[in-house]
């Protein structure tokens, strides 16, 4: 029975290699750019218009629109995030909205960590260091260090400045 268990988890530990390559190799090949390593755990979608720093890490991301979206360096995502660069033109010739679009693009800065299920609507940019809480629904920017939380998510505490400023000019990255 252990040989059985055993052999169950190396074959489910190959599986779990191949699918994570795969994400990758879908997350590269719609990208403008990728920097490495790249790191894609669950299916995630980006538009081709999507610029990655260096060791990004994916858990499940769709980026939805025409906009372009930069993630820079060190970047973490929780399960479920989605960053829209498009709105539907409400302004139009037509009501409620017409068929145009109004595109936005998004800018997340250098070690930006998002929770679960974090929303992030167009024309947003995300500070350095910022932390965005679980559930957020992102709709204004958030100023480097902020840590954001709620709908709309607005900052409700900050990182201390020295802690994170000495973990950065020691290249303590995750």
């Amino acid at each position: 029975m252990q040989r059985l268990i055993k052999l169950f988890k190396t074959i489910r530990g190959v599986f779990r290699k191949i699918r994570s390559r795969y994400f990758v190799w879908h997350v590269k090949l719609k990208a403008k750019q990728t920097g490495k390593p790249l790191y894609v755990n669950f299916r995630s979608s980006v538009n081709d218009k999507t610029t990655l720093g260096n060791n990004v890490h994916f858990n499940g991301i769709s980026i939805r629109g025409k906009g372009a979206v930069t993630i820079g360096n060190n970047f973490h995502s929780g399960p479920e995030i989605i960053i829209f660069t498009e709105n539907h033109n409400y302004r139009g010739d037509r009501i409620p909205y017409d068929n145009t679009f109004i595109i936005k693009d998004v800018r997340i800065e250098d070690n930006v960590w998002l929770g679960a299920k974090v929303l992030i609507l167009p024309g947003v940019t995300i500070g350095e260091g910022a932390i965005i809480q679980a559930g957020a629904v992102v709709v204004n920017d958030i100023p480097a260090l902020g840590i954001a939380g709620g709908n709309p998510a607005k900052v409700f505490t900050y990182r201390d400045e020295n802690h994170y400023q000495s973990l950065k000019k020691q290249g303590k990255f995750f």
